[in-house]
């Protein structure tokens, strides 16, 4: 729709509007900011890409997928407005690579609060891919135990995270889910060691975290 478009620097999307196509601002490098209406349910892949001078954004609860690229390029994106629930934002279906706003280290608000101490909500029964790749706000997470499995890149370089509480339940962690959480320090398992080895984890799971330590609560505190 306004591919190419680089001398454009703020547009105002109509109520009606359901959805925002496949690369419809692509190269808006003038863009700086952007607030979809409530009533847009997907937002298609390569939809910002190369919008650079991009640094907000605002979304709407009723989105639940992102396409693959929608945020590449937006190395400036630096603040996420989210306005439903965190139940919300985990029901949102990011597809691939570069779909994530928080990508480039945005910090991430959810309904005007910013989002530090993260506990995924008990109905939430899988954290998906790339579901809090690069929040920067993030120090640390506390999962119910009805999550089952992280997936890959879904804690990606979230560089404040200091701790993380994982259920006994979870039986994988994709590759690259902690990738660079330079600062963690400890990670808190309802578990036994031995169910922790049991768990599948992929590829650089934990590459960049440093020496963080295993807690295993279900083990008389026994720490790794």
């Amino acid at each position: 729709t306004f591919y190419g478009c680089s001398s454009l620097s703020s547009i105002e999307i109509p109520a009606g509007v359901t959805s925002i196509g496949y690369r419809a601002f692509f190269g808006c490098s003038s863009l700086t900011s952007i607030e979809i209406p409530a009533g847009v349910t997907s937002i298609g892949g390569y939809t910002f890409y190369g919008c650079s001078s991009l640094s907000s954004i605002e979304i709407p609860a009723g989105v639940t997928d992102i396409g693959s690229y929608a945020f590449s390029d937006c190395s400036n994106l630096d603040t996420v407005y989210y306005a439903g629930s965190i139940e919300d934002w985990f029901n949102i279906e990011f597809e691939g690579d570069y779909s994530n706003p928080l990508l480039y280290g945005a910090e991430l608000y959810i309904c005007e609060e910013l989002v530090t101490e993260l506990v995924v909500p008990e109905s939430v029964t899988a954290i998906g891919d790339y579901q809090l790749t690069g929040c920067t706000s993030l120090t640390s997470i506390t999962i119910h135990s009805g999550v089952t499995s992280i997936g890959s890149s879904a804690f990606y370089y979230c560089s404040s995270l200091i701790s993380i509480e994982i259920p006994a339940g979870v039986s994988s962690i994709g590759g690259w889910a902690f990738y660079y959480c330079s600062n963690l320090e400890t990670i808190y398992y309802n578990g036994t060691e031995e169910q922790w080895n049991e768990i599948r984890k992929g590829s650089y799971w934990d590459s960049g975290c440093g020496n963080y330590e295993v807690v295993f609560l279900g083990d008389a505190g026994t720490e790794a």
